[in-house]
């Protein structure tokens, strides 16, 4: 499997508080092992986000991403849910 961040997420991430994004590289390499793990609570979006994935990273904090096909995962956001789809 290949992980991809977009500019973004990359702007985004480095913007979370350290204990952020130390949970998120944690769920990263968990997502490679089993991208189905129940803790990821991984699932599809609707509306404004088709097409977008969206990982638990935290209680609040998600990472949304794009698959494309079975081999390359995109980063694409991350954030609370307020920042993200409020």
């Amino acid at each position: 499997m290949t992980i991809q961040y977009m500019l973004k997420f990359k702007k985004q991430y480095k913007k979370l508080p350290t204990k952020f994004q130390n949970q998120f590289d944690e769920r990263v390499k968990l997502f490679v092992v089993d991208s189905t793990n129940p803790k990821l609570r991984v699932h599809p979006l609707k509306g404004k986000f088709a097409g977008h994935w969206s990982m638990d990273v935290s209680g609040d904090i998600r990472a949304l991403y794009l698959k494309r096909g079975e081999e390359l995962i995109i980063f694409a956001l991350i954030g609370t849910h307020s920042q993200l789809y409020g």
